[in-house]
């Protein structure tokens, strides 16, 4: 943080006026703040700034009654699977997957589909202030081209499973796929980094993992898995192998690369400080967890053993909505209701999972989750001028508790406007919605 008596510096966009929540370890809010942006960079951040007069060709946004803040990073989602938003709710999990969504996702998945619906997913995540996303699903490439045209940060992943899958119909062909997508998207941009997502422990054989790992530690990229989801995987692998799903992970050699496990409910202990040990991230995804009755995962926990833990919503047939801020609030107040202490898993602590702990879950945190001079500009402006976030004792407790995506009123990637005022700068979100409503039309005709 610079000094205010500095000189004025040359800026492209200039965020000020408001409380700045830079979500670095000790640094309290900033009351009058000033975000200087250039280029892609946060190049300057100064307290007590008066209003700057704008240079030619600048942006000056006015955060006067707002707070300032990273920008969201969603560390797990499916995101073209907006197009089956409640096609098949209150169902458990193995009916719901297996009778409901692979069934729909063999008949109607396409190229096209995965775009519009992956197009109105970042919409929908842009939206309510999430600037990153972590993605896993099958026909990729159409993912890739949509988080491009909306212009958030992105790890992308080709899905990997042992059964006929949408565009890989051989299963013997899904690692060439994955490898081949890998290989075509790592050039690509500075936003987008590809990757490969293996289904489950309980869906991927032993050679299918192993293999998946191999590809991702040669490319330096992340494998991320499904894990000890449901306790009848954790029995399903038991049966199988004789060992906890963790353990099994471990004997082969997954926890050895760079693994990011997704849902971890029924961990035990040893396989929590295992995961620990190994330097093995988790995912939190309360939300999902909660609709589809799986249980709910030891988070506090795994952040006491020093696991790094973000925050996913999961794709919107099991989640319903990729609003980070309702998962915040659902994290905080799940964990309190099964531990019994309302301390556990404080505002702050939740907030930094789903900004900081993400992106260290996806290996970004050199680049964004924090307010940082010299780091990405992933930058939201949430609108504090709300019956229900007044008044403010306390902004971390008004972000989790009483805020809702609906409250972020700009939003900046990379140094790049997506949103001003709650209007989008670059999609026309009425013809994806247009899109995705003819594609519910054939799905809803079976």
């Amino acid at each position: 943080m610079s000094d205010p008596g500095h000189h004025p510096i040359s800026a492209d966009i200039v965020i000020h006026g408001g409380i700045l929540l830079s979500m670095v370890e000790g640094q309290p809010p900033l009351d009058h703040a000033a975000v200087y942006v250039q280029g892609d960079k946060i190049v300057d951040i100064r307290p007590n700034m008066p209003a700057p007069r704008p240079s030619q060709g600048s942006c000056t946004i006015d955060a006067t009654g707002a707070i300032i803040m990273p920008g969201l990073v969603n560390a797990h989602g499916h995101t073209a699977m907006t197009i089956f938003r409640g096609l098949a709710d209150d169902l458990p999990l193995k009916q719901w997957l297996f009778e409901k969504i692979f069934p729909a996702e063999a008949k109607h998945l396409s190229p096209d589909t995965v775009y519009w619906g992956a197009l109105l997913g970042c919409a929908e995540m842009i939206a309510s202030g999430t600037t990153t996303v972590s993605d896993g699903y099958f026909f990729q490439d159409a993912t890739a081209l949509a988080v491009h045209k909306a212009g958030l940060r992105a790890l992308v992943a080709q899905g990997v499973i042992d059964f006929p899958a949408p565009g890989v119909p051989d299963p013997r062909d899904n690692l060439k796929v994955g490898k081949a997508f890998i290989e075509k998207w790592l050039p690509f941009s500075e936003l987008l980094t590809p990757g490969l997502f293996c289904h489950s422990v309980s869906t991927c054989s032993e050679k299918t993992l192993q293999s998946a790992m191999d590809i991702s530690s040669r490319y330096s990229l992340p494998l991320q898995i499904h894990l000890s989801e449901t306790d009848q995987e954790v029995t399903e692998v038991l049966s199988r192998t004789g060992q906890r799903p963790a353990v099994y992970l471990d004997r082969i050699g997954l926890l050895d690369g760079p693994l990011i496990a997704v849902h971890a409910v029924h961990l035990d202990d040893g396989e929590i400080q295992l995961l620990a040990e190994k330097g093995c991230p988790v995912v939190h995804v309360p939300e999902s967890n909660m609709k589809l009755a799986s249980g709910r995962a030891k988070v506090s926990r795994m952040m006491k053993s020093g696991l790094r833990v973000g925050l996913g919503t999961d794709g919107c047939a099991s989640n319903n909505n990729l609003d980070l801020f309702q998962e915040m609030g659902s994290a905080a107040k799940l964990c309190k209701v099964f531990t019994l202490n309302p301390v556990e898993m404080d505002a702050g602590t939740v907030l930094r999972m789903a900004t900081l702990g993400g992106a260290e879950v996806l290996g970004m945190e050199r680049e964004i989750g924090t307010i940082e001079i010299g780091k990405r500009a992933d930058i939201i402006v949430i609108d504090l001028e709300r019956p229900h976030l007044a008044p403010l004792y306390n902004p971390y407790s008004n972000l989790v508790y009483s805020a809702s995506g609906a409250d972020v009123r700009d939003v900046i990637v990379n140094g790049k406007i997506l949103m001003r005022n709650r209007i989008f700068q670059g999609l026309d979100v009425e013809e994806v919605m247009g899109r995705v409503r003819e594609i519910a039309r054939i799905i809803k005709k079976g």
